[in-house]
């Protein structure tokens, strides 16, 4: 039996349980994290399995969201057999996904279609290593507690050098922490320099009421999406609302070589300190 038929076979084993499961506590709210990983990064092709410290990178993503108690399910949504080989080896959960999605939220949404009984979804990017757990619990609880609420994510203050940097996004909410929108412009203006707004930076992190993901991926393109090439504001733009969780900061991502280079030194100097 090749590589690929032993890993379906624990695959189907390993689906089979979690469903008898979820039939067991179908009447629970539950919540699940999923993880979307790809190969074909434009900047860093591979990205996912590129090592950093002896482990894959999706690994060490998967083992914070793994300490997050809140969550019934942590599962790696890829289109691509190595990836899903390597996260199976090191114990993961994989969902093998349609290689046509245009997006993570595309992915997640196609795996979320499968979790009956699950009212809330997180979607954790594959290459945040530094991802703190306790902020995906904020995330979380705050739709398990107000279900007004459709999504929610994160943002911390912006660093110097942020405000003018398209690449970064950039956040504003109102008194109840909800977002008023998101910007690749330097956002709020302090017209007469006096007033100091607080800026902050949006974090790629999400959580969703099931059904209204499932929903938001049927949605076409609304104009301010396409003008800032920003997904999340089609959800405005309908009039969804979009809690704020916001943290002091934000552990770096891995985007590029260099990324990668300073996560792996960040990750030996935490080791050298434990």
């Amino acid at each position: 039996m090749d590589s690929i038929s032993v890993f379906l076979s624990k695959r189907a084993a390993f689906f089979s349980i979690r469903f008898l499961k979820a039939d067991r506590k179908s009447r629970m709210s539950k919540t699940a994290i999923i993880i979307p990983a790809r190969w074909a990064s434009s900047r860093l092709p591979g990205k996912p399995l590129l090592d950093l410290g002896g482990k894959p990178l999706v690994q060490h993503v998967w083992e914070r969201c793994q300490k997050v108690r809140e969550a019934h399910e942590v599962i790696i949504a890829t289109d691509d057999m190595r990836i899903a080989e390597a996260a199976f080896e090191f114990g993961a959960e994989v969902a093998l996904t349609s290689p046509k999605h245009p997006s993570g939220t595309d992915r997640i949404a196609e795996v979320a279609k499968k979790l009956v009984g699950f009212e809330v979804i997180l979607n954790v990017q594959g290459d945040e290593p530094f991802i703190e757990p306790a902020l995906i619990r904020r995330l979380i609880e705050v739709l398990q507690k107000e279900k007004a609420l459709a999504m929610s994510t994160a943002a911390c203050p912006l660093a110097p050098g942020e405000l003018e940097n398209p690449n970064c996004v950039k956040v504003v909410t109102g008194i109840t922490g909800d977002a008023l929108y998101f910007s690749r412009c330097p956002i709020p203006c302090d017209r007469d320099g006096d007033t100091n707004p607080a800026r902050l930076r949006h974090l790629g992190i999400y959580g969703y009421r099931r059904k209204f993901l499932l929903d938001f991926v049927k949605w076409k393109q609304t104009p301010l999406e396409k003008s800032e090439k920003l997904e999340q504001l089609r959800a405005l733009e309908h009039g969804a609302k979009i809690r704020v969780i916001k943290t002091k900061a934000a552990g770096p991502g891995v985007d590029t070589e260099d990324d990668a280079k300073k996560a792996a030194k960040l990750l030996a100097n935490g080791r050298k300190k434990s």
